[in-house]
């Protein structure tokens, strides 16, 4: 079995209980006290026995806290600083201690493991059970916990993480991200200092929408792409999340992951269990890179769906008509998608609603009848024509949302998320529907199932969600405390339902770009929308950002009209994930479309590479004029590499060679350029041949200059 999980006891007051990984270790113990705390995470040591001897080595002042390294902090009893879990039990008592009782490891498979470690309060008849799922390649661990009682009555659960980490350094920098519509996956670095630092949102649903669920802690000193100490974390949750980052007074940073308690304290009843989401975390000895390849390793493998399978390439209407389309034009389109090369249409936002047709972003949401104005025929016809012409057709949803202007906010006003005696405040036009509600829930399944039924050919599902949630307020629940979880939680109830009947339709999960991009959501979806910004400047700048915690496969990137810049340059960056266009084909001069052709034949050759490869960060567009990202076989024998001028002041360009990473040393290879531009040469010579070596320790210069501004590579090895 590969996994190593076990528990050593050291004597007969205490039980050591390791989680290895290939090269990590997360070290927990329960003392004489039967107290479960963290002695111990990060690079794994040789020698088992000598986790118990960690500690030791510490200089510790005294302990006022009681339980500064509790695997799971409670509150009300000796702890002081930040807690876990904090419940007002059944008679009012606020207090909490949670003493271990035993634990248990399954072997899931001979990469994955799970250990259950059960805690107890010796007062209150309540019960914790802590979770940390392992896999083993990959160094991930992903920890949960299940929250149960037998007392007398309800108790209320005010706090309720889903895991406790303790890491020990002389320092720690946060790298954290922030954003807004179109200005997704913005970074910012600082060292953490005393106190607490929260990342969170309250947004209900586009949750990540200012402030992204993901981060990384550097330990000692800022982590660089090839070398450093650093720690990735990520919750698996589409709602309202936090994370509370607390350096203690003897310089320990204590970790706090879990569901936004916010507007949220939860009523448990006595049997019932409370299951928090899982929050997952790597650490990696050799920087950011290594650190999100095996992240990335671990989404392919078992997080997203269909992550080790293909992806289709798509003609999206929506810059084309945006809302003013018919038949006539959509017939015009599917031509141009079988024309252009790809493998399906896409018919986008405007194709519904009668009585309030969806001519703009005012009104129809919730009526999911097709427009008899615009589609006289119906979506039948069109994914009847998408066959004759030889390719398939897709479309788009946006179920959780009704527009006020609907007829089914007519019929069910009830169905809505709104105060009763306030004021409606609209987020584009529109409210959500209450997903904690099963007639909701019945509802929005059936407009997925519905369509399908009727179009059993459809390929594609784009599911939108372009609202946040204002007045929360749900009529069907009678405790309001329990809304914005029971929304989350209601969503995942369709979608599971969704893909149980349909469980291989490719689904794009979007919302309004990056505002739900989280890996619980990524379990029912093939792919997310990064931004509605597709500039392709700025798109190197988030689809970077972006790497460093999800894959290319799942990365949906479009060839728009946004921009300045060449559509070479903006397919060349489209093509660092799953590709799509967005475009006039009509309109293409007759070298563009040539070259869009071509460039469509290159990307089905070396997809494969770029969505199930290797990824390596060669040139950071934030720290120079040009950005390289390169994507390699397992097998090290070919890839791809992007090269972008970031930077078009004068003299600016590749001035010199790019080092490349992740190949074999002693393999020999050779460098061609692909997706020239009808009537270009390239200034790369195809037919030197350069070892693994040399290219890893001189590099490779792709001649970037301001007349030259987008360059791809293909590298073969050579026998």
């Amino acid at each position: 079995m590969a996994i190593s999980l076990f528990a050593m006891a050291n004597s007969k007051a205490q039980t050591i209980i390791p989680i290895e990984t290939a090269h990590n270790a997360l070290v927990l113990q329960a003392d004489a006290k039967k107290d479960v705390n963290t002695i111990f995470f990060g690079k794994k040591l040789a020698n088992k026995q000598e986790y118990a001897q960690v500690n030791s080595q510490y200089k510790q002042t005294e302990d006022y806290t009681g339980q500064l390294n509790s695997a799971y902090t409670p509150s009300g009893t000796r702890n002081l600083v930040e807690p876990a879990i904090s419940v007002t039990h059944a008679d009012g008592n606020n207090s909490l201690d949670l003493k271990y009782v035993d634990h248990s490891v399954t072997a899931i498979d001979d990469n994955v493991s799970l250990l259950k470690i059960r805690l107890k309060d010796p007062v209150y008849n309540f019960e914790v059970t802590l979770f940390y799922k392992s896999f083993y390649k990959q160094d991930v661990i992903e920890q949960w916990t299940e929250i149960k009682h037998n007392e007398k009555g309800t108790v209320v659960l005010n706090k309720y993480a889903s895991a406790n980490l303790h890491l020990k350094s002389p320092h720690f920098w946060l790298n954290q991200y922030h954003g807004d519509w179109a200005k997704e996956m913005q970074p910012e670095q600082s060292e953490i200092t005393h106190g607490i630092k929260t990342l969170d949102s309250k947004l209900g649903t586009r949750a990540n929408l200012f402030q992204p669920s993901v981060f990384m802690i550097s330990m000692d000193k800022p982590a660089e792409e090839n070398e450093g100490n650093v720690l990735y974390g990520a919750l698996e949750w589409s709602g309202n999340f936090k994370v509370d980052l607390e350096l203690d007074y003897q310089d320990n940073l204590r970790i706090i992951a879990g569901m936004n308690n916010y507007a949220s304290p939860y009523s448990l009843k006595p049997g019932e269990v409370f299951t928090t989401p899982a929050f997952l975390y790597t650490f990696s000895d050799q920087g950011k890179g290594d650190a999100s390849r095996k992240l990335q390793n671990w989404a392919r493998n078992y997080k997203i769906l269909d992550g080790k399978g293909s992806r289709l390439t798509l003609l999206n209407n929506w810059e084309a008509t945006y809302f003013d389309f018919n038949e006539q034009k959509l017939a015009d389109l599917l031509k141009d998608t079988k024309k252009l090369g790809v493998d399906f249409f896409l018919l986008d936002d405007g194709w519904f609603g009668n009585k309030y047709p969806r001519n703009n972003d005012r009104a129809g949401l919730g009526d999911w009848q097709e427009n008899k104005k615009k589609l006289p025929n119906g979506i039948a016809s069109l994914v009847k024509e998408a066959d004759n012409v030889g390719t398939r057709f897709g479309i788009w949803i946006e179920p959780e949302m009704v527009s006020p202007k609907s007829e089914l906010y007519e019929k069910h006003p009830d169905w809505v998320v709104k105060q009763p005696n306030r004021p409606e405040y609209y987020f584009r036009n529109q409210l959500e529907l209450d997903l904690s509600n099963p007639k909701v829930q019945d509802f929005v399944f059936g407009v997925v199932d519905d369509l399908f039924t009727k179009n059993p050919k459809l390929a594609y599902i784009k599911w939108d969600c372009n609202a946040v949630i204002y007045n929360a307020y749900s009529a069907h629940l009678k405790n309001q405390s329990h809304f914005y979880i029971d929304y989350v939680r209601g969503l995942y109830s369709v979608l599971k339902r969704i893909r149980a009947k349909y469980p291989t339709v490719p689904m794009m999960l979007c919302s309004g770009g990056g505002g739900r991009v989280d890996y619980a959501a990524l379990q029912y979806f093939t792919e997310f929308w990064p931004s509605d910004n597709t500039d392709p400047l700025e798109r190197i700048f988030m689809q970077w950002e972006y790497s460093y915690f999800y894959p290319a496969i799942s990365s949906s990137n479009h060839v728009t009209d946004w921009g300045k810049q060449s559509i070479k340059f903006r397919t060349d960056v489209a093509m660092m994930g799953k590709l799509g266009f967005d475009i006039v084909v009509s309109k293409l001069p007759e070298k563009e479309l040539q070259f869009c052709q071509e460039a469509i034949k290159n990307y089905n050759e070396v997809k494969g590479i770029i969505w199930q490869g290797e990824q390596y960060r060669l040139a950071d567009p934030r720290a120079g004029s040009v950005a390289s990202m390169l994507y390699v076989n397992e097998q090290k024998t070919e890839g791809v590499i992007f090269n972008y001028l970031v930077n078009y002041r004068y003299g600016e360009g590749s001035k010199y060679p790019i080092k490349l990473n992740g190949l074999d040393a002693a393999k020999k290879y050779q460098i061609k350029e692909i997706n020239l531009f009808p009537g270009t040469k390239s200034s790369i010579d195809g037919s030197k041949i350069y070892t693994g070596d040399f290219l890893m320790k001189v590099g490779f210069n792709p001649v970037l200059t301001t007349d030259r501004t987008s360059v791809v590579l293909k590298f073969e090895e050579v026998k």
